[in-house]
C-alpha cells in the first residue's frame, strides 16, 4: 500500500494546445500505485484505515474500477471484501475480465437486482442488500468510494498542484475527487468533466464538500458536454483522439474517464476558454484495463 506521492507532474509538448497559448501538464496519478491507481488510492486509503481490519463492502457495475481497486487493496492488506454488483442477471454468467480480477483478489461478489441497486442509498434498501450479501457487519464504502473521508484524502491532490498550474482539470464519476481537489487547489480554478449523463453531479459535489468541510470550497465548474453518450461509451472521434494522443506522447489513455477529459480540454482551448499563457494541469486519474500483472498475464494493453 506504499504510494508514490506526490505523483509526477509532466509537461507534454502538444502543438494543438500550444497553438492557443496553453501549456499542458499531466498529473500522473496513474503512477501512484501499480494496483490502486490514481484517485482510487487517494479515496480508499482513508476509508480502509477507518475500517481497522473489519470486512469492507462496496458497490459498482460489472466493469467498475472502484471494485477492482477495493479487491486489490483487500488482498494487499489482508482484509475481507464484498462487492455488490449491479445486475442480478449476471449471477449465472461467466465473469468478465474485470469481475474475474476482483474474484482472483479475494472479493466475494453478490449480484443485486437493478431496481434495488438504484435505491441503495435508502436505509431500508441498503440494509436488505447487506443482508442478502451476508455483509451486515461490514464497513460500507459507497459506490466510487466518494464520501467525506475520501474527499478529505483527495484534498492533498489539490495541494500537490497548487502553485504549479493556473487551472486543474479531471474527469468525474461520483464527484469525490473533484470535491477534494477543489478544496486543496489554490489559487486557480478546477474544471470537472463528468463521464455520466444526467446533470446531477454539481449537487453531489456540493453535498460532499458540505459533509467533508462543512461548506463549499474552492473555485470549480463542470462541463457536461463530453460524456460521449454515457458511462463507458465511446465515439469514433474519441477513439481517434486517444490513439493519436498515445502515439504523440507515449501515455496510455484510459477511455472511460481520461480520454474524455483531454478531448474536452482540447475543445475548450479551441473555443478560447483559457487565456494565452495558461498552465493547464490535467489529472490522469487511472490507466487502461486490463493491465499487465500477476493476475492478468494474458492481457495486452
Amino acid at each position: 500500500m506504499r504510494p508514490r506521492l506526490p505523483s509526477p507532474l509532466e509537461e507534454v509538448v502538444d502543438e494543438r494546445f500550444e497553438r492557443y497559448g496553453v501549456r499542458l501538464l499531466l498529473k500522473r496519478d496513474d503512477l501512484v500505485h501499480p494496483e490502486l491507481v490514481g484517485n482510487k488510492w487517494r479515496k480508499l486509503a482513508p476509508n480502509l484505515a477507518a475500517a481497522d481490519g473489519r470486512a469492507v463492502v462496496t458497490f459498482g457495475g460489472a466493469y467498475s474500477n472502484h471494485l477492482r481497486a477495493t479487491a486489490a487493496a483487500g488482498r494487499l492488506l489482508g482484509l475481507a471484501t464484498v462487492g455488490v454488483v449491479r445486475g442480478h442477471e449476471l449471477a449465472g454468467r461467466p465473469l468478465n475480465p474485470s469481475l474475474a480480477r476482483c474474484a482472483a483478489d479475494g472479493m466475494r461478489l453478490h449480484f443485486a437486482d437493478r431496481a434495488a441497486y438504484r435505491h441503495k442509498a435508502e436505509p431500508g434498501t441498503l440494509a436488505a442488500l447487506l443482508r442478502a450479501a451476508g455483509a451486515e457487519d461490514a464497513v460500507v464504502v459507497p459506490e466510487g468510494g466518494s464520501n467525506a473521508a475520501a474527499v478529505r484524502g483527495c484534498r492533498v491532490l489539490g495541494e500537490e498542484l497548487s502553485g504549479h498550474a493556473d487551472v486543474a482539470a479531471l474527469a468525474c464519476g461520483t464527484g469525490g475527487t473533484l470535491a477534494g481537489l477543489a478544496a486543496g487547489f489554490t489559487p486557480g480554478r478546477v474544471i470537472g468533466v463528468p463521464v455520466l449523463r444526467g446533470g446531477f453531479l454539481g449537487e453531489e459535489v456540493r453535498r460532499l464538500q458540505e459533509d467533508a468541510f462543512g461548506g463549499p470550497r474552492g473555485d470549480w465548474m463542470l462541463d457536461e458536454r463530453f460524456h460521449c453518450g454515457g458511462y463507458a461509451r465511446t465515439t469514433p472521434a474519441l477513439d481517434a483522439f486517444a490513439d493519436d494522443f498515445e502515439r504523440r506522447h507515449g501515455v496510455p489513455l484510459e477511455r472511460v474517464y481520461v480520454a474524455k477529459m483531454l478531448l474536452g480540454l482540447l475543445t475548450m482551448a479551441r473555443e478560447g476558454a483559457f487565456p494565452r499563457g495558461t498552465s493547464l494541469a490535467a489529472v490522469v486519474t487511472g490507466g487502461p484495463f486490463p493491465r499487465r500483472g500477476p493476475l492478468s498475464p494474458e492481457s495486452p494493453r
